[in-house]
């Protein structure tokens, strides 16, 4: 979107009725002609804008497209999308941050793609990324933790989703371990977070963040692994997707800065009052196989799964698929 015309946007949101084409000629030191095109320009991206000769014009409603002007306009953090790139569709933003990342971007530069064409899950899992309907991001962050700390950004973002999703529906998310978000036991969010680290520090993390909030039942794969939904789908009302994003990007600022003053004790005790297996019986296979059953216990420090067996035996659970009995 032309600078301008972001610029035109952010007068409409400052006002609550008509802006006049004189003041917005003022205010973008262009001439009245040039607001026109500007204003022809913004209708033709799908926004309605009235005009009337006596009063000037006014935003009526924007289109539900993911462009930075829509976004940026509703975020109130400090770190974390000061720098914001939304692409139309791109293979993984998790590949575009983490070249960014390595080309030096600074901390909280987030990328935002309307649809991916090689999204990945967990285990090498496909991630489908259609146009049109949901919300696909990463975010590069730079903390001063050690390598093996960093699984605790994993929880933080799991945190910040559910949050997001419980401000933008009528949805109540809870968290599978480590990261899946659900909705009455079906997938609505998953994570996947990657690391540049040496051994003695990160070079940086990236959070890689996939939310269903506008798919419709038929635009999920046939072959899916477990069952998914979106937000639409469970509540019945189409999320406003830059809306949810900044949400999203204003919840991972406020649980980050609060990560980086206090550590990982209170995004522990959010994700546990979150999780889906509080005071139930779980069980952790692998392969397909069944290796060990308790009652849910909460997470350790480093995220690790703790289930409390038959015995009183507390089994640390690091890796592995599980599931609540």
């Amino acid at each position: 979107m032309h600078q301008k015309s972001s610029e035109i946007l952010r007068l409409f949101r400052s006002e609550s009725g008509f802006v006049s084409g004189e003041a917005i000629s003022r205010e973008l030191g262009v001439s009245r002609t040039a607001v026109w095109k500007h204003i022809s320009t913004l209708r033709r991206a799908g926004y309605r804008i009235e005009a009337l000769p006596s009063r000037g014009y006014r935003l009526l409603s924007a289109p539900d497209i993911l462009v930075a002007q829509e976004i940026t306009a509703v975020l109130d953090g400090s770190r974390i999308g000061k720098y914001l790139e939304c692409l139309q569709q791109t293979a993984s933003t998790n590949a575009d941050a983490m070249r960014l990342a390595e080309a030096g971007a600074v901390e909280g530069t987030v990328v935002i793609a309307d649809a991916q064409t090689d999204g990945k899950g967990r285990r090498g899992r496909v991630w489908s990324s259609p146009a049109g309907v949901n919300l696909y991001c990463s975010i590069v962050l730079r903390p001063q933790i050690l390598p093996h700390e960093a699984p605790q950004l994993t929880f933080l973002s799991a945190v910040a989703v559910a949050q997001a999703i419980e401000l933008n529906s009528s949805c109540t998310p809870t968290i599978k371990w480590p990261n899946d978000i659900l909705i009455d036991g079906k997938k609505v969010a998953g994570l996947l977070n990657e690391m540049s680290a040496e051994t003695d520090g990160i070079n940086c993390v990236v959070l890689g963040i996939g939310v269903n909030l506008n798919m419709t039942v038929d635009q999920f794969p046939a072959d899916l692994r477990s069952p998914a939904t979106s937000l639409l789908i469970e509540s019945r009302v189409r999320v406003v997707r830059s809306r949810f994003a900044a949400s999203l990007l204003n919840a991972l600022d406020r649980l980050y800065n609060d990560f980086l003053a206090s550590g990982f004790g209170p995004v522990r005790e959010e994700w546990q009052r979150r999780c889906n297996a509080t005071g139930r019986q779980m069980v952790m296979s692998e392969g397909g196989v069944d290796r060990v059953s308790g009652l849910f216990a909460g997470i350790d420090a480093d995220g690790s799964l703790l289930l409390r067996t038959e015995e009183g035996v507390l089994e640390r659970i690091i890796s592995g698929d599980v599931r609540v009995i």
